[in-house]
């Protein structure tokens, strides 16, 4: 394995990374530095956010500074404001010991006249947003006269997000004599295209495969309704008890919403999307830096330039449409050497993106069942004693107020007090979970079966022998009562509730004139059934029963007024 110093990194640079805790380079260093150390030309790095690209850049372009120059040298473009603040930050602690070196964060949300004294004073590295410097330069307060050394990072981010045309201009103003440096964890053909209009017979440098995910990342999924995909969400959070993670959310509207379901639920959560001003980011972005926050809710354009090494988590709670931004999202995750899990939960319809994604990483996804309420409880007892067992004791603090807390508790034995501990942490969990219902997976169909389920579905549900059918795991009951009688979805689970004991988790509700049907667990079938065997409702008895005909209210009803009017005709029979 080669050190840096073997890679021709001087001992100033050396110096400050090896405080940094930089011991050996990282491929993707060993194979960039050499090339921007030793040769004017033109590379395209292809490697995962994550793999130390900040370092392979940023040492070479600090080293080939000309300090007695005080003109913009190197311009090192990114998509965010986040990114260009921490890139900007790594070279200011890479260049610790390199005396008299100005480095420059150039973007917009902050003073441009603040910008343009500094850049009136002097810089050597620009690290710029392309729409702030394209304003810079159309000012004329900035010359790229002397610039040697163009780097673009994330440019397949930046083309996403709609910036070819600002780098078209960047490009037509920095010298041709220029080297440029391209890193990109993608290579669409948008990228194809500035390599073959800017770049001379540029060297390729791949780590790993094209488009490969990274190789500390494991791929999960879980399958279940679309209805589900919430508590789905909290049933996986609250499995991993030790979580850091980013859920990524399609919308972002969605985003807030389902970062607001998390904060009424009790997470350490918040919400990362466009509609947020920049004090408002600023503000989400250092709480969940400093790990004040467990879950960061965001969309994919706002979470672009997030960059936080120890991320354990990517839940995707929908799947993007562009497979190559899956690529972006779970490598956020295991960077910096760490593993890392990528979760997607998805419905029954984006089996098939899972498939399309798995070839673009060349990994396999792993199917999981959503784990059961007691595997949770039991999971989250166990990282809380783990945490009683590990916990540092301040002795001098604490030792005074021993004593006392003795006092109160010494009618307790050990094992009450441990009891009262664990249910003083976990009781609400423990409840919730006991009155939880479980959440069933989607039964996966044949094609034939798939078009029969949606031709029903625009009918109406699924049927077998003119009776429909109920989802996997649930019984479907017929009771008598219907909107004649000023029933709701949501009178009717009330209603079922007050006079069942125990929570009754109700699904499907089919609503009818004078009678109604209802879906719940197989197993709750017949304590409910039970009931309300011979229950009156205003000198009506209700029934409530197990539905096999789905015909048998309109065949009763066909019966009643048969014999109403066969009765009819007899009587007047015998009045004549």
């Amino acid at each position: 394995m080669s050190t840096f110093e073997e890679l021709g990194v001087i001992p100033e640079i050396r110096q400050a990374i090896t405080e940094l805790g930089f011991e050996n380079p990282m491929p993707v260093q060993a194979e960039v530095i050499p090339q921007l150390l030793s040769h004017k030309r033109d590379i395209i790095a292809l490697a995962q956010t994550g793999t130390g690209k900040t370092a392979a850049f940023g040492i070479p372009v600090i080293q080939k500074t000309d300090l007695s120059l005080l003109s913009p040298q190197t311009v090192i473009l990114c998509p965010t404001r986040e990114l260009c603040l921490q890139i900007a930050g790594d070279l200011t602690d890479f260049s610790t010991y390199v005396e008299d070196l100005k480095i420059l964060p150039v973007y917009g949300g902050s003073s441009i006249e603040s910008q343009i004294r500094t850049l009136k004073r002097g810089v050597h590295i620009i690290v710029a947003t392309p729409g702030r410097l394209i304003d810079l330069i159309n000012r004329k307060t900035v010359s790229l006269k002397h610039v040697h050394t163009i780097v673009l990072d994330e440019a397949d981010e930046m083309l996403n997000m709609g910036f070819s045309e600002s780098i078209d201009e960047i490009l037509s103003s920095v010298p041709e004599s220029r080297s440029m440096l391209l890193f990109s964890a993608t290579m669409p053909k948008e990228i194809e295209k500035i390599t073959r209009k800017y770049m001379s017979d540029p060297v390729e440098i791949t780590i790993g495969r094209k488009n490969e995910g990274a190789q500390n990342v494991r791929h999960l999924y879980y399958m279940v309704h679309a209805k589900d995909k919430y508590l789905a969400l909290k049933r996986i959070v609250d499995y991993y008890p030790n979580i850091y993670g980013i859920v990524f959310c399609r919308t972002r509207k969605e985003t807030q919403e389902i970062a607001d379901k998390l904060m009424q639920d009790g997470y350490d959560a918040d919400s990362l999307h466009g509609d947020l001003s920049q004090v408002q980011r600023d503000y989400v972005m250092t709480k969940y830096r400093n790990h004040n926050l467990q879950i960061l809710v965001a969309t994919d354009v706002a979470a672009r330039g997030l960059d936080v090494d120890d991320v354990t988590h990517i839940i995707n709670f929908g799947l993007p449409d562009d497979y190559e931004v899956y690529t972006h999202r779970s490598g956020r995750t295991g960077r910096a050497g760490k593993t890392g899990t990528s979760i997607s939960i998805i419905h029954i319809k984006e089996k098939g993106k899972i498939a399309q994604i798995e070839k673009l990483i060349n990994k396999q996804f792993e199917k999981r069942t959503i784990p059961k309420g007691d595997l949770i409880c039991e999971k989250q007892l166990f990282n809380f004693v783990d945490k009683i067992e590990k916990v540092k004791v301040n002795e001098e603090e604490i030792d005074r107020l021993l004593p006392s807390i003795f006092r109160k508790l010494e009618w307790l034995e050990k094992e009450d007090i441990i009891k009262r501990v664990v249910s003083l942490e976990f009781n609400r969990l423990i409840e919730y979970y006991r009155q939880a219902e479980e959440i069933y997976e989607p039964e996966e169909r044949s094609s034939k079966g798939r078009r029969e389920d949606a031709r029903s579905e625009r009918g109406g549900r699924r049927q077998h022998n003119g009776v429909v059918q109920p989802e996997k795991g649930y019984a479907r009951l017929f009771i008598n009562i219907g909107k004649m009688d000023g029933v709701n979805p949501a009178t009717l689970m009330g209603f079922i509730n007050e006079h069942v004991k125990g929570k009754v988790p109700v699904g499907r509700i089919d609503l009818m004139k004078n009678f109604s049907f209802f879906e719940i667990p197989e197993e709750l079938a017949p304590k409910v059934v039970k009931a309300f065997k011979g229950m009156y409702i205003e000198d009506r008895r209700l029934v409530v029963e197990v539905s096999r005909d789905e015909n048998r209210p309109q065949k009763e009803k066909k019966q009643f007024f048969e014999s109403f009017e066969g009765k009819k005709k007899k009587k007047h029979k015998q009045k004549r």
